[in-house]
This record gives C-alpha cells, sequence and structure tokens, in this order.
C-alpha cells in the first residue's frame, strides 16, 4: 500500500514539473525536481503511515535537510539559466517528432523510477515501523552528516570560487577539492549510505543497500564524475590536478576510483 502511494505521488510530482519545464521550454529543469522528489516521499510516508518512531523521524529529518538543500540549490544556480547542454543534445537525437512525449518518458518518467528505487529505505522505514534505534543506525547518521558536509562545501567553495572574475578558466583544487575531485558527488553518495544504514533493521533488510549501491553508480558512472572529467580531460592542469587528487573517494584511489 505505501509503495503504491509513493509512486502515484512520484508520477504527480513529474508531471507537474513536467508541465513547469515544458512552459519554461526547458527539460533540464528537470534537475531541480531531483532533491525534492525524496522530499515528497518522506513526507507522504510520514503522512501515510500509521505509527510514528525514532527511526522515521531520523529518515525524514535526514532527507528532508538533504533533498531541501539540494532543490534550493539547483533552483538557484538553474532556474534561469539556459538549458543544459545534454537536454540540448537529446533534443537533437530526437528529432522534431513526438518531442514532448519523448522527453516525458526518457527524462521525467526515467528520473521517478530512479528516484522510487533509490528512495526504497525512505518508503519502508514509513511503511514498516520500527520502534528500536541499534548502533549502526546511529553510525549512519554520522555516515549522512560526513556526506553532508562535503556536498554541502565542495557546492559552497566552488560557488564562491566562480564569483571571484579572477577564477575565469581555472580549476577550484583548494578545500573539498583538494582531497577528491567531486566532493559534492562523492558526499550525495555518503549520504545515501548513511540513510541506507539509519532503515536498516536487521539481516533481512539488507536488499536495501539496491539504494545506495544504485545512487553511487549513477554518480560515478552515468550523470554525475564522467560528464566532468570528459569535460575536461584535455586540458593541461587538470591532468596536473588529476594526478595527485582522488577521482571520487578522498585519499584512496588516486589513479582509479
Amino acid at each position: 500500500m505505501m509503495y503504491g502511494i509513493v509512486a502515484f505521488a512520484l508520477l504527480i510530482y513529474f508531471i507537474c514539473w513536467f508541465i513547469i519545464s515544458k512552459s519554461k521550454r526547458k527539460y533540464s529543469l528537470v534537475d531541480i525536481a531531483w532533491g525534492g522528489g525524496f522530499v515528497v516521499v518522506a513526507w507522504v510516508g510520514l503522512v501515510a503511515t500509521d505509527l510514528i518512531t525514532m527511526q522515521q523521524w531520523a529518515v525524514l529529518l535526514l532527507v528532508t535537510l538533504w533533498g531541501g538543500r539540494l532543490f534550493s540549490h539547483l533552483a538557484r544556480r538553474n532556474w534561469n539559466k539556459p538549458e543544459d547542454y545534454r537536454y540540448v543534445n537529446m533534443r537533437k537525437r530526437w528529432g522534431t517528432k513526438y518531442v514532448d512525449i519523448k522527453a516525458f518518458l526518457n527524462v521525467f518518467v526515467l528520473q521517478g523510477v530512479l528516484l522510487f528505487i533509490i528512495a526504497l529505505p525512505i518508503t519502508f522505514t514509513f511503511a514498516n515501523p520500527n520502534e528500536s534505534f541499534m548502533w549502526w543506525q546511529w553510525f549512519g547518521v554520522v555516515i549522512w552528516l560526513i556526506g553532508f558536509i562535503f556536498e554541502v562545501g565542495g557546492d559552497r567553495q566552488l560557488e564562491h570560487f566562480k564569483k571571484n572574475p579572477n577564477n575565469k578558466g581555472k580549476l577550484l583544487t583548494t578545500g573539498f577539492w583538494s582531497v577528491t575531485r567531486h566532493p559534492n558527488y562523492f558526499g550525495e553518495a555518503l549520504c545515501w549510505w548513511g540513510i541506507f544504514l539509519v532503515s536498516l533493521t536487521g539481516l533481512s533488510t539488507l536488499w536495501l543497500i539496491l539504494s545506495p549501491i544504485c545512487i553511487t553508480l549513477l554518480l560515478l558512472f552515468v550523470s554525475g564524475v564522467p560528464l566532468l572529467e570528459k569535460k575536461y580531460r584535455d586540458r593541461e592542469d587538470f591532468k596536473e590536478y588529476a594526478a595527485h587528487t582522488a577521482k571520487f573517494f578522498p585519499i584512496i584511489g588516486k589513479k582509479g576510483l
């Protein structure tokens, strides 16, 4: 029942964002919807549950802080900007026939499905109230906090760096960016490993690990890291930066992950 309610809420949510994006003639606005979608799942779960536990409050707080911050950050950055080049390229591949249908299915529905899968720990927590709060759940809160610091810190440092005209054309290689080339993406993945641990109630719920694995693989190999690495890989300053800075995981994996 809970899973159906969440799926329906996400469908309505992404239909609304499709209408907004179509009116603005900018499908890339769906990126803003990503963080907010998880907040929708958490609050729909809260309303639909019969018993509210400490575990549920923890998940609600962590997801709302993470998703709300990401929603706000991307809205400020992308709302009035031209459409992202990724979506421009998509339009070119789609041609001129049935563009709206292709966009709805390939962008909005696809993101909705991915969001539903990654949000499984949230939905499960509200569908199966558990009044205990174990040591690994506290550890999950700590992991989430470290990830949140990396993500927010990395985004803020990059935002301030770009505001300085003297930095035009330069790479940010200090602060969080000195220990990983993608602190914001690393932080996002870590947040979801933390949320997974908070949602975990025993060995029977280990299948929820699908969520953090999915978001980590997406960031590492699909939508996050690869696009930026490809964009800068031919620059000499980036090659030098990459030679001594971890790609994703801080400290370790400088030539790999």
